[in-house]
């Protein structure tokens, strides 16, 4: 991010003497003004800089198309939106299509890499991420009314970049700590603990490359790892499309093509 220094000379005239006295009352004066800001004013300077909760409120359908490399492999993800708390997503890899959807009640899966052709049942467990994918706001916008709770932990750095530092827990109790840089306000990464089978789950996502779509600015550059794995899986989003026609019909389950049951999986 460019930062713009302006210094002015002043070696024209003799500095002014101010008296201890004088910045003693300067100081108590402003220092509400320079206080550290509320865990909401922060959230919300977050909110004005993705392009404002009208904006983001106006989004009723978000279809997000990107690459994501697994080491040297290649493969194409398809993220479809729909409020309220709908999603599907589509990883296609030589020839599969792995199908991941929640309609907002329940998820299943198709998982070809599995073996497994049919539409599934997910586990509370497994669908976890997916449920959060399924917030098109995220969950830092409202996160009251969602049963969030936020707090702010001061400042961190972040590859050399002042952030702000929220600890957001969910309702679930899972755990979200976001930095947003201190400047621009916007996402820089976000830490998760998910708990899954009874076992904490920590991730690290790094967001960057921010682009202006319909007035709403996205990251076109995520790395993901497992918390202090240093190989980060990366995504390259290439297309973002904002209230494009999607039917409801693609968030619901399918019949089994072959009449197995679909409750595997479920627990």
């Amino acid at each position: 991010m460019m930062k713009e220094i302006f210094a002015a000379d002043f070696t024209a005239r003799p500095a002014p003497r101010i008296s201890a006295a004088l910045l003693f009352a300067a100081a108590t004066l402003f220092a509400p003004a320079l206080a550290a800001q509320t865990v909401d004013e922060v959230i919300a300077s977050n909110i004005r800089a993705r392009g404002g909760m009208e904006k983001l409120q106006g989004v009723h359908t978000l279809r997000t198309t990107s690459k994501v490399l697994f080491g040297d492999i290649q493969a194409k993800v398809v993220q479809i939106n729909k409020r309220p708390d709908k999603v599907r997503e589509e990883i296609s890899l030589q020839g599969l299509t792995l199908v991941q959807s929640y309609d907002g009640k329940g998820a299943w899966q198709i998982d070809p890499f599995g073996g497994r052709k049919d539409p599934m049942r997910m586990s509370e467990d497994d669908s976890k991420s997916l449920v959060v994918d399924a917030d098109l706001d995220r969950p830092l916008v409202n996160y009251q009314q969602k049963g969030h709770k936020a707090e702010l932990m001061g400042h961190d750095s972040v590859e050399g970049t002042d952030c702000y530092k929220i600890k957001l827990t969910l309702k679930n109790g899972d755990i979200f700590v976001y930095y947003l840089d201190t400047d621009s306000f916007l996402e820089l990464k976000l830490e998760t603990q998910m708990k899954i089978r009874g076992a904490i789950q920590e991730n690290e996502t790094y967001y960057g490359d921010y682009e202006e779509v319909n007035g709403l600015y996205f990251p076109f550059a995520v790395e993901s790892a497992r918390k202090g794995e240093s190989n980060r899986q990366k995504t390259t989003v290439e297309k973002v499309e904002v209230n494009v026609p999607v039917e409801d019909a693609v968030f619901v389950m399918p019949a089994p093509k072959t009449g197995a049951a679909s409750a595997g999986g479920s627990q």
